[in-house]
C-alpha cells in the first residue's frame, strides 16, 4: 500500500519541499474548516498564524469607514495567506471570510520562521509571491486614482471571464457574480455595476441564464476596457 500523499501538497508556496519535509510540516499545522460565509480572520484583529488553503476559496476585504466593502483578492485552494502579520507583528491588514466551504492549515508564526530559515527554496518562492502582491496593488492604485467605475468593472469581469473562458470569444461564469462582488472589486456601487452589466447585455456582449454568466465576446470587451483607458 502506498504512503498518503501530503494534505499541504496542493499549496504552491511549498511545491519545493520533498514529500518527508511536507508531512513533517503538516503535521505542525491545526486543521480547521470553515462554512459559506464564514470569517476566518478580522481586519486588524491580533493574531500571526499562517493559513494554507487545501480547499475551497476564501475573500480578502476591507470594510471602509463608509460601510463601502473592498475586495482585494479572492484566493483558491493552493494559495496562502495571513503571512504579513506572521513576519511583522503588526495586527491583521483585511478580513478573510470563506467563499464558499473551505479547508485550511494554520501553521504559527514560529513555525513559518523556522520554515522559511530551514528551506531557502521556499523563502525564495516566498519573496517572488510578495513582489507579485506588490505589483497587483500598485495596478489597483493606478486603476483607482486614473481609471473611472466602467473600466474597473469590466476589468474585472474580463478577468473573471478569463478564468472561466470556454473557446476563444466566450466565457462561462457559474455561478453569476453578484453585483455586490462586482461593486467590492471595482470600488463602486451595485447600481453602477447593474447599469453596465445592462448595458453590456443590450450590446450582446454578455447573457445571463440561471445562475449564470455568459460573456459572448471577449475580444470586443478587452477592446472597450482599452478605450476607456485610453480615454
Amino acid at each position: 500500500m502506498g504512503v498518503a500523499a501530503c494534505p499541504l501538497r496542493p499549496i504552491a508556496l511549498l511545491a519545493s519541499l520533498n514529500d518527508e519535509a511536507c508531512r513533517v510540516l503538516s503535521q505542525r499545522c491545526r486543521w480547521r474548516r470553515f462554512a459559506t460565509d464564514e470569517q476566518i480572520i478580522d481586519h486588524r484583529s491580533p493574531g500571526t498564524d499562517v493559513f494554507f488553503i487545501t480547499a475551497g476559496r476564501v475573500e480578502v476585504v476591507v470594510h471602509a469607514s463608509t460601510g463601502r466593502c473592498i475586495c482585494f483578492e479572492e484566493l483558491k485552494a493552493g494559495a496562502w495567506f495571513g503571512a504579513l502579520s506572521a513576519i511583522d507583528g503588526q495586527p491583521r491588514s483585511a478580513t478573510v471570510t470563506a467563499a464558499v466551504e473551505t479547508s485550511i492549515a494554520v501553521l504559527p508564526a514560529s513555525e513559518f520562521h523556522k520554515l522559511l530559515e530551514d528551506h531557502p527554496s521556499v523563502a525564495k518562492t516566498f519573496i517572488a509571491d510578495l513582489t507579485r502582491i506588490i505589483r497587483r496593488s500598485n495596478e489597483r492604485i493606478v486603476d483607482l486614482s486614473v481609471h473611472g467605475a466602467p473600466c474597473r468593472v469590466l476589468t474585472d469581469l474580463h478577468r473573471r471571464a478569463q478564468e472561466a473562458r470556454i473557446n476563444e470569444t466566450t466565457a462561462m461564469l457559474m455561478p453569476a457574480p453578484a453585483h455586490g462582488d462586482i461593486a467590492a472589486r471595482a470600488s463602486t456601487t451595485r447600481e453602477t455595476v447593474a447599469r453596465i452589466l445592462g448595458d453590456l447585455g443590450r450590446r450582446g456582449l454578455v447573457r445571463k441564464a440561471p445562475d449564470t454568466l455568459y460573456v459572448t465576446d471577449m475580444p470586443q470587451l478587452a477592446r472597450l476596457i482599452e478605450e476607456l483607458r485610453g480615454a
